[in-house]
């Protein structure tokens, strides 16, 4: 709501309008007595709105004036001068207001006009008489202020104690302050008594108990935010991820500002709920309106983007992270993963560079390194900047795998068999019941001609990893191509489509070790399974099995 002041307007004595009035402004009571209680913003807001239209269905009721304008500037809709016009007009409407006055005095001391506040709660004084406890406390707290930002005298000091002193004794026969402390204390000593009992349970570790007893406190008191808040916590203790999320989602009801839920609640549903993308990005765009801890804010929304493959806001986020934090090896690192994820690899590239050169852990720039070094081989065919990259990473950390395997794998594409069989036996050195790395060396050693020792390393393959299709296959080819074993090999190969009956690669050898111990009839079945799944697959050239399976029938002839 925009800032403006509340004038009456003309209306016709309508009786449903004046009903319809009464009845909002008694919600709205309801309502700000709750906020006050429980300082929940949700009930600010539901009084505030009871109020306007108190005032729309009858502009004549000056309590919706003075009442509207405490909360509309509390929630920082209008200024102090615009609340002082709202009181003023509820005095207009109704000089004899008691309430009118003190409310109008008050914003004028929040405004330092306190000649003119002390005249406002000198008039509610005069209209109360002997019930006028709250405005002289209220006067002695103004004159108080004014002896603190002015140069006081005398006679403002001893108006102080005279207000003070007669306020404190009037206030202990205030019907209306008597019932809000009242209530204040009530509702204290529940939230005291069930914060107690619960925290009693949790440490003897009686969750369940724990738990009923805050959900009574959420239920009974004013301040179920504070125990939503607590059966979220208890909830997380007993890994109830699913109660937790919805307890913290109850307290971002109650109070859409917390900070702290919204942050647990992000976390939660980062964490083990993967799927509810875009409900922790509601929650961090939310947190950005608190401008703190932007940089990481962003970052967390660059990754949950990225989860969503929305490449372009994934990109946008980790960009605001960066601007904020230049020199952040993670947030540069993310922003480079994010370009190569779009295939902007010169973006990509120099982000890459920017997280290495900060280096803030030897083992994770290790990793970094593996990454530029792959678009530099993948993306850009910079074979030797590859190489410097994966050679620079192992540097930092000789004990990475991955980055000797990588090394191999691009050393084998250059075809620098000697140096991927040294990067390949490195890694093996490394993790000896790793298969990856005997597979790879096996291949590097068969393209060598090294055919027993190709045979030793797949067979160790094999042995650490015997549902690998690709080794069980692989190892066959060498007793086929190698050894001219086809006995031997079909094992392998009739293995190797065991674990997968999709294997195109495997069906044609294992037709080509059935047609060399002439087996024609298994050789053709073997050829035909092959043709029909590289129509799928497109890994053979088709014309070559044809050729192999029509030989079968020729030599048949």
């Amino acid at each position: 709501m925009s800032e403006q002041i509340l004038m009456p307007y003309i209306n016709s004595e309508n009786i449903d309008n004046r009903q319809k009035a009464q009845e909002s402004l008694d919600k709205a009571k309801i309502a700000h007595e709750k906020y006050l209680m429980g300082q929940k913003k949700t009930d600010l807001h539901t009084a505030i709105e009871y109020y306007v239209d108190a005032v729309k269905y009858d502009p004549t009721i000056p309590e919706s004036y003075y009442r509207l304008a405490t909360l509309m500037w509390e929630e920082g809709q209008i200024s102090i001068n615009s609340a002082i016009e709202q009181c003023k007009t509820a005095i207009s409407l109704s000089p004899q207001n008691f309430n009118a006055h003190i409310y109008t005095g008050y914003f004028m001391q929040l405004a330092q006009d306190f000649k003119s506040a002390e005249k406002e709660f000198k008039s509610a004084i005069k209209l109360k008489g002997i019930n006028s406890g709250r405005p002289r406390m209220i006067l002695s707290q103004s004159i108080l202020q004014k002896i603190n930002s002015e140069k006081g005298s005398f006679k403002d000091y001893a108006a102080f104690l005279y207000y003070f002193l007669t306020g404190s004794v009037m206030l202990s026969w205030d019907k209306a302050f008597l019932k809000m402390f009242y209530k204040t204390l009530s509702n204290d000593f529940s939230i005291f008594s069930y914060n107690t009992a619960g925290q009693f349970f949790e440490n003897f570790k009686m969750y369940q108990s724990a738990q009923t007893v805050y959900e009574k406190a959420a239920k009974n008191t004013h301040n179920d935010e504070l125990f939503y808040t607590k059966l979220g916590d208890l909830a997380l203790k007993v890994k109830d991820f699913d109660k937790t999320a919805d307890c913290y989602r109850r307290v971002l009801d109650a109070n859409p500002l917390n900070r702290e839920i919204l942050v647990r609640l992000a976390t939660i549903l980062q964490t083990y709920y993967p799927e509810n993308t875009q409900e922790a990005i509601d929650c961090y765009e939310r947190l950005l309106e608190f401008d703190i801890d932007t940089a990481q804010i962003y970052y967390e929304l660059g990754h949950l983007y990225m989860s969503k493959d929305d490449k372009i806001n994934s990109i946008s986020a980790f960009k605001l992270a960066v601007e904020r934090d230049e020199e952040n090896p993670f947030y540069n690192n993310s922003l480079g993963y994010a370009y190569a994820r779009a295939e902007l690899y010169d973006d990509a590239i120099e982000h890459y560079q920017k997280a290495i050169s900060i280096n803030p852990d030897p083992e994770w720039t290790s990793i970094v390194c593996q990454a530029l070094g792959s678009i530099y081989a993948s993306n850009k065919g910079n074979i030797e900047a590859a190489v410097s990259t994966y050679q620079a990473g192992i540097i930092l950390d000789p004990n990475n795998y991955d980055l000797h395997i990588a090394l191999g794998d691009v050393y084998m594409a250059d075809y620098d068999l000697d140096s991927a069989i040294r990067s390949y036996c490195d890694a093996v050195t490394l993790c000896p019941e790793d298969p990856k790395a005997y597979s790879k060396v096996g291949i590097a050693l068969w393209e060598k001609d090294y055919l027993e020792e190709a045979l030793v390393a797949y067979h160790k393959a094999v042995e650490l990893e015997p549902d690998n299709a690709f080794s069980q296959n692989n190892l066959g080819i060498l007793y086929l191509d190698g050894l001219s074993d086809a006995m031997e090999a079909l094992e392998y190969f009739e293995t190797a489509i065991d674990l997968n009956p999709n294997y195109t690669l495997a069906y044609f050898n294992a037709g080509r070790a059935s047609q060399q111990m002439g087996f024609t009839n298994d050789a053709a079945h073997y050829y035909q399974m092959a043709i029909d799944l590289n129509k799928v697959t497109d890994e053979l050239d088709e014309f070559d099995i044809q050729s192999r399976l029509h030989s079968l029938f020729e030599i048949e002839e």
